[in-house]
């Protein structure tokens, strides 16, 4: 896990820990192991426990193994630890080797008709192997990447996309619906990792179109109050501009107005494009806005984007000159 989840503005406090000998029929007998406890994990194990789910937690880094016992999580002492006894081991992990890596610890340690959920964003054939390997071993499993954020993760408003059998979902649904509001299966093993690169793709190009939007308006000397009246209401109206605005003092409060501390930092929008590319190299597809949005955010990783939101690619966007 990265020094930089440490700066995540989820903090536990009295109303977010799981009230005591609070349970109900569907989860009275209901063990889960939660393995990734950082920025979202920690909110979603967190709403399990407090619906009523025994969860038992494990992370390897030790700010996050005391932010989650400060919450009231149980923790383990490791993978096997954590799986060995649980009904269902969900996973929010950095990426598909250490998802691997995981897996061969609590697949060997799972007990018998166990589900597998991996709520991890990772590249396709590391996800596809991770099947393959639970249902050699007799384990239900799938992939239920996620979009919604910190916030989302802490208010359960999460939404799920998801791959693996007809079977394993409805098994995993009242699991999932205690930390999303909107689950989609989105078809066989793999498909919830195709649903969320293409969905993030969309997200950074989005992003930028507004960002140079904005950048051009100024330039025009357009008021921004004016411009966001006008995108957020007409034909270029997106998430990336009524939701989630760059620009700070306007629209619904977004990490622009906070200096673009991260909800979603640009690090991890870069990964994921970089997972979208290879996903399109992997199968022929031409994204010329995905390959370029994955330059840019590379770029402005690099030039002090790494500890910033993906939506502060704006003031780095109006400050570099044009090309050509």
């Amino acid at each position: 896990m990265s020094r930089k989840a440490r700066a995540s503005s989820f903090r536990p406090c009295r109303d977010c820990r799981p009230p005591k000998n609070q349970k109900n029929e569907e989860t009275a007998m209901q063990r889960i192991a939660f393995i990734g406890l950082g920025n979202m994990g920690l909110p979603m194990a967190v709403n399990l426990a407090r619906a009523g789910f025994d969860v038992k937690g494990f992370d390897t880094t030790p700010w996050a193994s005391e932010r989650a016992k400060a919450a009231g999580i149980a923790m383990a002492a490791s993978c096997a630890d954590a799986a060995a006894d649980a009904d269902a081991v969900v996973t929010m992990l950095p990426n598909g080797a250490i998802l691997a890596s995981v897996y061969d610890e609590v697949i060997a340690a799972a007990r018998p008709g166990a589900l597998l959920i991996d709520c991890s964003t990772v590249d396709m054939e590391n996800a596809r192997a991770a099947h393959e390997a639970a249902e050699n071993a007799g384990l239900k499993s799938l992939d239920a990447p996620v979009s919604g954020g910190v916030a989302g993760a802490a208010a359960g408003t999460l939404t799920f996309m998801v791959g693996g059998s007809e079977a394993a979902f409805e098994a995993a649904r009242p699991i999932l619906s205690r930390m999303g509001r909107t689950l989609v299966h989105c078809g066989d093993r793999g498909a919830g990792q195709a649903a969320k690169i293409c969905n993030n793709m969309v997200l950074a190009v989005s992003m930028i179109a507004v960002c140079e939007a904005f950048s051009l308006a100024d330039k025009l000397g357009l008021d921004r109050k004016a411009m966001f009246d006008v995108v957020s209401t007409s034909s270029g109206r997106c998430w990336s501009i009524d939701t989630y605005c760059p620009v700070p003092g306007i629209g619904p409060n977004s990490p622009a107005d906070n200096d673009y501390k991260p909800g979603f930092s640009a690090p991890l929008m870069l990964k994921d494009l970089k997972l979208s590319q290879r996903a399109a190299a992997s199968v022929g597809a031409e994204t010329p806005l995905g390959r370029h949005a994955a330059e840019l955010y590379e770029a402005f990783v690099a030039e002090g984007g790494a500890d910033k939101d993906f939506s502060g690619v704006m003031p780095w966007l109006a400050g570099k000159p044009r090309a050509g």
